[in-house]
């Protein structure tokens, strides 16, 4: 054997050494350089699909305890009655089991009425987090007494008529008001900066090992979501155009390189129907406590809109995160497999699904569905 076929032998050698060490010590190399993740580059995945978290995101734990050198001022909220409560403990013991049991991020609960010393007690032997339960103010809930009760009966009315799903509920309409304008304003979220939102009887099918908390606030993030999709046209006839009039008050708020594209196919004319399923959402409050949301969910709320229509916090944080906010500050977290019936988000990347444990079936992934809006969010 010659000295070049030699050497040539010695240097391939030592690459495959490094590639397996590097393998074994680092996650995201080993997914970029798993066979799949290579192979997807010719199958035209998107960048969504094969963009890793970093390993500085992964911090080392041994069984139940973790020794985590830096968190972020976070907390989960969850808006539950004391009905809820046999759901909220099916989502608690998930969100646990999955994430929470390493990083014991508090939980708030939040409701129109009091907790039940029930709830209280079925909620706290879930987690060794923090955990504190408050009542909402009777005006962040109920319909203000601005809104024309005539006007708003019989537009509910007619959702009914229409077959609108909660075309007919006030508390629904309560609900979305409160989640799109005042959440952030309760006394016991206002020491926060981040929360993840949570909602009874949802599923965290996959180990959530990083912190998505701390990657959001170290790569700049405003906003993260796991399902976008297509608003019923019937329950926001004019929310658009009352958006439109805004930008044209407010053109300040725009952000240079936003993401209106995610939302209309007419450079901003029409609205496409598409927003992030808010029902998940992890967030800067920050954001919606600026001046920008806040003149804007004030302008909203002046309109009446959450009442004489069926206005929903999801494409009102929607609009607001993709256009006052650059694209580049909106986080898809492939990474986190989620479910709320009847959708679920099912990591796409093969790897990911593998390492993660996760017990969703990939062909049922909403990503793929017609009545998915992540066509969009992958162009922007």
């Amino acid at each position: 054997m010659n000295m070049t076929l030699r050497y040539l032998l010695a240097v391939f050698g030592v690459v495959i050494t490094v590639h397996y060490v590097l393998s074994f010590t680092h996650t995201d190399y080993r997914r970029a350089t798993s066979l799949n993740s290579l192979t997807s580059h010719f199958k035209g995945v998107t960048p969504a699909d094969i963009t890793p978290i970093p390993d500085r995101y992964y911090p080392p734990f041994s069984n139940e305890s973790l020794t985590v050198d830096h968190r972020a001022n976070a907390t989960f909220v969850i808006l539950a009655r004391n009905s809820d409560i046999d759901g909220t403990v099916r989502s608690i013991r998930e969100i646990e089991d999955r994430f929470n049991r390493r990083f014991r991020y508090p939980y708030v609960f939040l409701n129109e009425e009091s907790f039940s010393d029930d709830f209280k007690k079925r909620v706290s032997v879930l987690s060794a987090a923090k955990m504190e339960f408050g009542t909402i103010p009777r005006d962040h809930w109920y319909q203000p007494s601005s809104i024309d009760e005539k006007k708003a009966d019989a537009g509910r009315n007619r959702m009914v008529e229409q077959g609108i799903i909660y075309g007919g509920s006030l508390s629904y309409r309560n609900m979305c008001r409160f989640n799109s304008g005042f959440f952030f304003r309760h006394p016991l979220m206002e020491k926060y900066r981040w929360y993840w939102r949570i909602e009874p009887d949802v599923h965290f099918h996959c180990d959530i090992r990083f912190d998505p908390f701390v990657y959001m606030e170290e790569n700049n993030k405003v906003y993260a979501f796991t399902i976008a999709m297509y608003e019923f046209e019937k329950t926001i006839p004019s929310l658009w155009s009352h958006v439109k009039d805004f930008i044209k008050l407010h053109p300040e708020y725009l952000a240079k390189d936003n993401a209106m594209r995610f939302l209309s196919d007419t450079g901003g004319d029409t609205y496409n129907l598409c927003h992030f399923w808010s029902n998940f959402e992890i967030a800067d409050m920050s954001f919606w406590r600026g001046e920008a949301y806040t003149k804007f969910f004030e302008y909203l709320d002046d309109k009446g809109g959450f009442y004489y229509e069926r206005w929903g916090d999801a494409p009102v944080h929607s609009i607001a995160a993709a256009l006052f906010a650059p694209s580049s500050q909106i986080q898809f977290f492939d990474q986190i497999g989620y479910e709320h019936n009847p959708y679920t988000h099912c990591p796409r990347n093969e790897d990911t699904w593998k390492e993660e444990k996760c017990t969703c079936d990939p062909k049922r992934n909403f990503d793929y569905d017609g009545y998915s809006c992540m066509s969009k969010w992958d162009q922007v």
